[in-house]
């Protein structure tokens, strides 16, 4: 069977507009985030399309562009489709994106992707990057879906996953 063209949803999993983790912290991206979020993908071209992987970025992206995205994503937020979140430090540093999309939304569905229940992503900024915060944020990604998110089957869709021992 193809499954190319199916896309399995997230409603009914209601998950927090806030997670923290040791000094990560993600907040429900909305169109608040507009500076910070351009700023910081417009300095990760390169690294989001070398750990993130996907067609997005394929160039800097304006405010006006990414006002549009940003109210998308929080409109998905809000109705349950997907979850995008935005990643600070405690000293409130934007460090970046995560992405819970419903499986077959960013990845094609197969049969072999038919048991994950939510299609994990992210990046994060080159100084974020430089200082671990990639591998950290896998980290605590896999925490919060242990303990805090409604999702139990994740599948990393990055193109980069890093090697960790927990």
């Amino acid at each position: 069977m193809d499954y190319s063209q199916f896309v399995k949803k997230l409603e009914g999993h209601p998950v927090p507009e806030t997670l923290t983790y040791e000094d990560v912290v993600l907040k429900a991206l909305t169109r608040h985030h507009l500076s910070d979020d351009v700023r910081g993908i417009n300095a990760s071209l390169d690294l989001i399309r070398r750990t993130r992987g996907g067609a997005w970025p394929t160039e800097a992206v304006t405010e006006e562009y990414n006002y549009v995205d940003l109210v998308w994503h929080e409109c998905e937020f809000r109705d349950g489709g997907s979850y995008t979140y935005a990643i600070y430090d405690t000293n409130d540093q934007y460090m970046g994106c995560v992405y819970l999309y419903p499986m077959g939304q960013r990845t094609k569905l197969t049969e072999d992707l038919l048991a994950y229940d939510v299609d994990v992503s992210w990046w994060v900024t080159p100084p974020a990057y430089e200082r671990g915060y990639y591998t950290k944020l896998y980290q605590a990604l896999r925490h919060w879906l242990a303990e805090e998110l409604p999702f139990r089957q994740p599948y990393f869709s990055n193109r980069e996953i890093p090697d960790v021992t927990t």
